[in-house]
């Protein structure tokens, strides 16, 4: 979910870049973008995590020092594919805040914690009312700093609800409203099933549905074309030798969540 506290123009967000892998019950997500905000703003993604999973349920993962972690995996790609889409309470205790390289960082566990969250990096409740569907989720928000910027790779694991798909935050929220339609700038990357098809349905939701199966091949990565720097970065998120797929969104489309089921 591309969701933004403050206004960002339709120009100034875009080349958005999205990895997901789901591992023992877990999903990663790595999440990487260009920028340019008039003003200090906070993105924030919700997370299918289970209910009551509690404050500490997701994990950061500080990626500054692999900064290029997207063009390591456009390396491994011979060619390009695509998808094309279808009364007032006593003051609570602040959330932790999470230096993750540049950013900081903080896991809101329930829609209720956002009381406890600088009211500059929020959501108006409206946005919230025309978003059902997150009632029950967790959400992490990442402070941004105003200026033009390309966004390092903001990194992070969560139990998930549903482990048998990959769920992407694609949702748009860039002006504190919630628009039918939207237009994606995209790169999707994912790795763990062998076939994978867009979801139709999921937690009882209608999701939108996309005019094209996924098609082309994916390719499997070797530790040498990733040239991820040395630590648990590359295994914590990438699995070398395993099948990797890319596709790209860059259309206007239905203005929704991307999940995939494999089999």
């Amino acid at each position: 979910m591309c969701c933004f506290s403050g206004a960002i123009g339709p120009n100034h967000v875009g080349a958005t870049k999205i990895f997901a892998r789901v591992r023992d019950g877990r999903q990663l997500l790595v999440y990487s973008m260009h920028l340019d905000a008039a003003q200090d703003v906070a993105m924030i993604l919700p997370v299918p995590v289970p209910v009551g999973a509690g404050e500490d349920a997701l994990r950061f993962i500080d990626l500054s020092g692999w900064a290029d972690f997207f063009a390591a995996l456009d390396r491994c790609f011979p060619r390009t594919l695509a998808l094309s889409p279808q009364a007032r309470a006593p003051a609570p205790r602040t959330l932790a805040v999470h230096m993750v390289g540049a950013f900081e960082a903080s896991y809101v566990p329930t829609l209720a914690d956002f009381a406890r969250v600088d009211p500059r990096f929020r959501l108006a409740d409206a946005v919230w009312q025309s978003l059902p569907m997150y009632h029950d989720w967790g959400f992490a928000v990442f402070r941004l700093r105003a200026g033009v910027q390309e966004v390092h790779p903001m990194a992070f694991e969560f139990p998930t609800r549903v482990s048998e798909a990959l769920y992407f935050p694609t949702v748009h929220v860039h002006d504190g409203r919630v628009h039918r339609n939207a237009r994606f700038d995209h790169s999707l990357y994912f790795q763990g099933p062998s076939r994978v098809e867009p979801l139709t349905e999921v937690l009882g939701r209608p999701l939108p549905t996309w005019r094209e199966k996924w098609h082309g091949q994916g390719t499997w990565p070797t530790r040498e074309q990733l040239c991820a720097p040395s630590g648990p970065e590359l295994g914590e998120l990438v699995d070398p030798g395993a099948l990797l797929i890319r596709a790209n969104m860059t259309s206007y489309e239905p203005n929704g969540d991307v999940w995939l089921a494999g089999a």
